[in-house]
């Protein structure tokens, strides 16, 4: 049987952002603006640990996605050694 699956990650991150967590979309702004999550900060994942402050306060939820979980998992990765607490990396935006 085919269909679509619940994704629980994606279904956590909308959870999140509906809560006030920051969505973060790491991929380049030529991807960017080819489409991308309604609400979604572009920050690509090469300028993540120089616009930190961009993101927010470290204490709020941060959701993170990319094309294919890549540099998502890469950002998530920078975000926690950054002192983030709440990070959360669904990987690919055809999650969301």
């Amino acid at each position: 049987m085919f269909g679509f699956f619940k994704n629980p990650l994606a279904d956590e991150g909308r959870k999140l952002v509906e809560q006030g967590a920051t969505l973060i979309d790491v991929r380049t702004p030529a991807e960017f603006g080819r489409g991308h999550v309604d609400g979604a900060k572009n920050i690509p994942v090469n300028e993540v640990p120089h616009r930190l402050s961009e993101i927010g306060p470290k204490h709020k939820p941060v959701v993170l996605y990319c094309r294919s979980g890549a540099r998502s998992a890469t950002a998530a990765q920078i975000l926690q050694q950054a002192g983030f607490e709440h990070v959360l990396d669904i990987g690919p935006m055809p999650r969301w």
